[in-house]
């Protein structure tokens, strides 16, 4: 699902609950970071570092441990970079070498409502007023969960370029649908606070793509390098 979203140059290793990487070892640098986690939480973490693994040694990098590092992202192994998600029964890893990309963000999510209250505290009023339309044009898709999901893939690009936060309201994220149809299609980003430097030159918006799929969203923000 998520690979139809990348440039080929991205390696991707999806995993759903009854796949054996949903029970993957762990290094002990990372068995202390699950120590006293409830199971699911634990085995969702397995999941996407078996992803991970298992997309290194198809970069031809030999298997290490993923540990968290500032604000929780991923270290990635010198010489890559990669993004990680999982929601229930569904994770994914996604790996590409420095050199073909700046950064890049994934984030997949079920593909239903968000909870009362959520998209309230979390979307900005222009991007509220584009859902109701969204809605009105395809109502098959649930666009509160996919603006969410993108703004986890935004933030999860933006942070590796930056190390600093960036709020929910600090991107204004617009969704796409592609004219064939489908439930699929490409977002825009326009950051409101001033953007990465990549190469020299400041980006203020990120662009990506979006899916809808078997009972999920998945969603991605590429940069590349200019």
């Amino acid at each position: 699902m998520i690979e139809e979203l990348l440039p080929e140059s991205v390696v991707v290793v999806e995993a759903h609950r009854d796949d054996p990487l949903w029970d993957a070892p762990l290094f002990p640098e990372e068995e202390a970071l699950v120590a006293r986690a409830v199971t699911k939480r634990r085995r969702e973490f397995a999941a996407v570092r078996g992803c991970a693994r298992r997309a290194m040694e198809k970069l031809g990098v030999p298997p290490q441990p993923v540990v968290s590092g500032e604000r929780g992202a991923p270290v990635w192994p010198a010489g890559l970079i990669g993004s990680m998600t999982h929601c229930d029964g569904y994770g994914a890893a996604v790996l590409t070498r420095v050199g073909d990309l700046a950064s890049l963000g994934i984030d997949a999510e079920p593909h239903g409502p968000l909870p009362e209250g959520v998209g309230e505290s979390v979307f900005l009023p222009a991007e509220a007023e584009r859902l109701a339309r969204l809605a009105a044009r395809r109502p098959d898709v649930h666009g509160d969960r996919i603006l969410f999901s993108a703004k986890e893939s935004v933030y999860k690009a933006w942070f590796p370029l930056t190390r600093k936060w960036l709020d929910f309201s600090e991107a204004d994220i617009t969704l796409h649908p592609d004219p064939d149809g489908r439930p699929h299609g490409t977002l825009r980003a326009d950051l409101l606070v001033p953007g990465p430097l990549v190469a020299g030159r400041r980006l203020q918006a990120f662009e990506g793509r979006w899916v809808v799929r078997d009972g999920l969203v998945a969603t991605s923000v590429v940069v590349p390098h200019f």
